[in-house]
């Protein structure tokens, strides 16, 4: 009890709660820790009992909405919570709207086999190391800087409690600060992160993904702690930047974008999806905004119209494999590139918060209406201009745009009985007239005649037949 007591960080966790007053705090887990869960209910509810606080409500949230290393903020939303206790890896994004306290876990590492690995390394590059690491290990750093040469810096892992809104200020305007994946660095101005070799501690996963798609112009040696040795060949993600590039070039021949909302907690993420919005709409395509939980190949081909897709979600949860989707599925930066003309100078930006800026402002006019090469089909295209007529009952033009909206899908409806071939579309609506199935008709002739039932009404956190908590 007491190693899993110090894992799981039970005192502290007891303490926080009760030192700012909680009644309602919701416990996040991932899936792979739900087998702590009872335990670490139990273990934590008798700390707050000692410390006069067992009037606490603790409830237990699994099967995030979206990615599991984000603040679940709709899911705590159903149960009232005052505060999300998230439990293991984290992207550690900022929250939108609830206080979050974090408790990354503590991860098995064997120092000297670490530290002579990391001297070994440091010994043979000319240039100076920065150390990152998995969250899990952590509290293991202070005992691991002392065991090296005190020139290697070291990312520190930014606070557990995080508020809505909060930001960190740099404290030594001469020095430059890098943050990523909850680790927070400075380095002295006039240097640049690709001076420094970065030293990760950790397997393969989201969050190294994350650091060499940032830092892809950076050397990276990478530790496996598991294995105690060090591996150099980050080869394969290179090729992940190649198929990214690939996919840009084929985002710039879509006329049907489909915005995905892959987050509902991460804050900025509106101001995001209503930049993707501007940016399509300023590069004259149709845009959709999507709401599903974690997309899944099944779920998108319910929407054979959009040509690919603008996924909002974390910076860990941003490269999904779209190999097995029916159309591709692109970051916001990646959007910003395909849409704007914009030369990719390698420079890559995992985090849409970033793009909140001036320097990628939607607000520029449209693109000029030459033609453009393709390098997908292979010659020169027009990108044709889909945006509907702006809406102005005054002189007609709202009547006349859904006329002309209604019109083509008819005639394409008669061009393309069995559908539209992919690309050729414009509008929704043409793809919707020219399917053999629409949805249910209401309208049908049959002589049994159709029962609706009513559903229950309110929130998933107590419905108005069932008693509140």
């Amino acid at each position: 009890m007491g190693d899993f007591e110090w894992c799981y960080e039970i005192e502290a966790t007891a303490e926080f709660i009760s030192s700012r007053n909680l009644k309602r705090v919701a416990l996040q887990f991932p899936d792979h820790l739900l087998k702590d869960s009872v335990m670490l209910l139990t273990s934590l509810r008798s700390k707050l009992q000692a410390a006069a606080c067992g009037d606490v409500r603790l409830f237990v949230m699994a099967d995030t909405t979206y990615g599991s290393c984000c603040v679940d903020e709709v899911g705590a939303s159903h149960v009232a919570a005052d505060c999300v206790i998230h439990y293991g890896h984290t992207c550690r994004s900022a929250t939108s709207s609830l206080p979050a306290y974090f408790v990354f876990g503590k991860a098995e590492l064997a120092i000297s086999p670490l530290a002579r690995a990391l001297a070994t390394c440091a010994a043979a590059n000319s240039k100076p190391v920065i150390v990152l690491f998995s969250l899990e290990y952590a509290y293991a750093m202070h005992q691991l800087q002392q065991q090296v040469s005190p020139e290697v810096r070291f990312a520190q892992a930014m606070p557990s409690f995080t508020i809505p809104g909060d930001k960190e200020e740099d404290e030594d305007c001469r020095q430059a600060r890098y943050c990523i994946g909850g680790l927070v660095w400075n380095i002295p101005q006039g240097h640049t992160v690709d001076d420094y070799l970065l030293f990760w501690i950790g397997s393969d996963g989201p969050a190294f993904t994350n650091v060499v798609m940032t830092f892809n112009g950076c050397q990276i040696v990478r530790y496996l702690p598991d294995d105690n040795r060090l591996d150099t060949d980050i080869v394969q993600h290179s090729r992940v930047l190649k198929r990214r590039y690939y996919l840009v070039e084929k985002a710039k021949d879509a006329n049907i974008v489909g915005i995905l909302v892959g987050t509902l907690g991460v804050a900025g993420y509106l101001h995001v999806i209503n930049q993707m919005k501007e940016l399509v709409a300023a590069a004259g395509k149709k845009a959709y905004t999507f709401v599903m939980g974690k997309p899944n190949p099944a779920k998108l081909a319910n929407f054979p119209e959009c040509d690919v897709f603008i996924y909002v979600s974390c910076a860990e949860t941003a490269l999904l494999d779209s190999k097995e989707f029916l159309s591709p599925i692109i970051t916001p930066f990646e959007a910003t590139l395909a849409f704007t003309g914009r030369q990719w100078t390698g420079e890559y930006v995992m985090e849409f918060g970033k793009l909140i800026t001036s320097s990628f402002s939607t607000s520029n006019k449209k693109q000029d209406q030459e033609a453009r090469f393709s390098f997908i089909q292979g010659g020169y295209v027009e990108d044709s201009d889909l945006q509907e007529v702006p809406r102005n009952e005054e002189d007609g033009k709202e009547v006349l745009a859904l006329a002309q909206i209604t019109e083509k899908a008819l005639l394409l409806q008669n061009k393309y009985p069995n559908g539209p071939s992919k690309g050729l579309a414009t509008y929704a609506a043409e793809f919707l007239a020219a399917r053999s199935y629409t949805g249910l008709d209401m309208h049908n002739n049959c002589s049994k005649p159709e029962t609706f039932v009513v559903g229950r009404t309110g929130r998933a956190a107590g419905y108005q037949d069932e008693t509140n908590y």
